[in-house]
C-alpha cells in the first residue's frame, strides 16, 4: 500500500495496514498527545479520522526523532 492509494481521510485501519501494526495500537497513539508522540486526529461521532497529510507529518516527525 503506498501514499498515493490512501484516501485523503483515513481510518485506524488504514493507518494500521499501512504501518503494519495493529488497529488497537493505532488508537493508542490517537488517545496520546500530539506533544507526547501521538497522532492527530479528529472525531466523526464515536469514530475516529486522521488527515492524510497530518499522518504523513507525524511520519516525519517520528523519523525525524533518531
Amino acid at each position: 500500500m503506498g501514499m498515493e492509494s490512501l484516501p485523503n481521510i483515513l481510518t485506524a485501519q488504514h493507518i494500521a495496514d499501512y504501518l503494519g501494526i495493529s488497529r488497537r495500537r493505532v488508537y493508542e497513539l490517537m488517545q496520546i498527545s500530539e506533544e507526547a508522540g501521538g497522532i492527530r486526529c479528529f472525531s466523526i461521532g464515536l469514530s475516529k479520522r486522521v488527515d492524510k497529510e497530518d499522518f504523513f507529518q507525524w511520519i516525519e516527525m517520528k523519523k525525524n526523532l533518531k
